[in-house]
């Protein structure tokens, strides 16, 4: 038996053992107390003047706010494009404001033929990393949404890339047209954004994965990862993607609905920013235990921003099925935690009113499972009867500037909540509400 003195000597050990971890938490634990929120004010409609048709691709070079919206390449169903353009100035509202025709058309790679390596299908550019080893700031790799179809990207049983053409699903313009596939490639400008040079594929899924018919209704991608949004944090280039493919190697006749959705939503991949250079075959994708899974294998998504069976949440290949998409992902400031703002797809072809945002406040993303650590999405914005997509956060032009370099990925108290309003006629980027983040 113990003596009399040993149990308070245990007592002042258990208190002090207490004190400590109050007052010094673990740093690799999410603090789930205290969630922000936010307050949306109406204001006056500001619309974006050019064509947006994607995640809002931004960043500061010197004193001067470049934005990279459009798109570029071939496409079989809706034909080719040049809309991807760049323009520049000394504040935001100029620059948001500046008419199509003030827009600058950067030199981009040529669409090669099919079978021959290089640039196939259309891009957009969706997210922009600024070299931080490069001081006058104009190295940039921009991180790019690529859509191709079994004509634009035919499949080679040598390299098993490409896409067969047989149940290939509806595309958006009817039956005689097909549905695309996306996946996410870099690209890397050495001049600010005039002129770019194609590094290479950062993830994608392959044949295996599509979707086919009769089992893929939706009318939006026979699968593959698409809509990104990344962000740098230590050593390494977070992405943030959709989801589209099936998890695993698709099988008509065993098809399952729930394993189709229990692979999809909003999933997060990484790259060592010392790759971007020679990005294929470098990613990881998360897979339920750490960034394990190759870059075009079966990845897990962020559960927490999956929508439940029961609340009508289901596969992206069902016309009815609900899930987020979309992300766009940056560093509040103010908050001192990551934000994230998504769509939510309710119908065929991601039709849905509503935007929402998450929150995840472990700054090291790379830390246990602090990248899967989002909070369930708070709903922002809701216009019935019309279709949004693409929301992001805009930083207010009297707080932005080339010293603090708030952008689309780098947000403060206050922001402007933009997104793409698809109303009968209209197809406008618009801002409607400021945001105030409260902690």
């Amino acid at each position: 038996m113990f003596k009399k003195p040993f149990l308070p000597w245990v007592c002042t050990m258990v208190c002090l053992i207490i004190v400590y971890s109050f007052y010094y938490p673990r740093t690799d634990r999410r603090d789930t107390k205290n969630t922000p929120t936010v307050k949306l004010t109406p204001v006056k409609r500001f619309v974006f003047k050019s064509f947006v048709d994607c995640n809002m691709s931004e960043v500061w070079v010197g004193t001067r706010f470049t934005i990279f919206p459009g798109k570029y390449g071939e496409d079989p169903v809706w034909g080719p494009s040049n809309n991807l353009k760049y323009a520049s100035g000394k504040t935001v509202d100029e620059v948001i404001s500046t008419p199509e025709s003030g827009f600058t058309e950067p030199k981009l790679p040529p669409n090669v033929e099919p079978g021959k390596p290089g640039l196939h299908g259309a891009i957009w550019f969706e997210s922009i990393y600024q070299d931080a080893g490069d001081r006058s700031g104009k190295t940039l790799y921009a991180l790019y949404h690529n859509e191709n179809y079994p004509a634009t990207l035919p499949y080679d049983a040598k390299t098993g890339k490409g896409y067969k053409n047989h149940k290939w699903p509806e595309g958006l313009r009817g039956a005689e047209t097909a549905s695309a596939v996306c996946r996410i490639g870099i690209m890397r400008s050495a001049d600010d954004g005039k002129s770019w040079v194609n590094r290479g594929i950062f993830i994608e899924d392959e044949q295996p994965r599509m979707i086919l018919k009769p089992n893929n209704t939706a009318i939006n991608f026979a699968g593959g990862t698409g809509d990104p949004s990344a962000i740098a944090n230590g050593n390494y280039l977070y992405l943030f993607y959709g989801e589209y493919g099936y998890p695993g190697a698709f099988d008509e006749k065993n098809y399952n609905p729930k394993t189709e959705w229990q692979g999809q939503c909003i999933s997060i991949a990484r790259i060592l920013i010392s790759d971007l250079n020679h990005p294929e075959g470098k990613a990881k994708r998360w897979d339920g235990k750490g960034f394990n899974a190759p870059y075009n294998g079966v990845g897990k998504p962020v559960a927490s921003l999956q929508i439940p069976q029961a609340e009508g949440g289901g596969p992206t290949s069902s016309p009815t099925a609900k899930y987020y998409w979309g992300p766009s992902v940056s560093w509040n400031v103010y908050l001192k935690c990551w934000v994230m703002t998504m769509a939510k797809a309710e119908g065929p072809s991601w039709k849905g009113s509503s935007v929402y945002v998450s929150f995840n406040k472990n700054r090291d993303l790379g830390i246990g499972n602090n990248s899967q650590e989002w909070g369930k999405p708070q709903l922002l914005a809701n216009k019935p009867g019309h279709t949004l997509w693409y929301p992001s956060l805009q930083p207010l032009s009297s707080e932005a500037n080339s010293v603090n370099k708030l952008s689309s990925v780098r947000s403060s108290r206050f922001a402007r909540l933009f997104y793409k309003d698809n109303d009968n006629d209209k197809n406008d980027y618009v801002s409607e509400y400021l945001m105030e983040f409260v902690r």
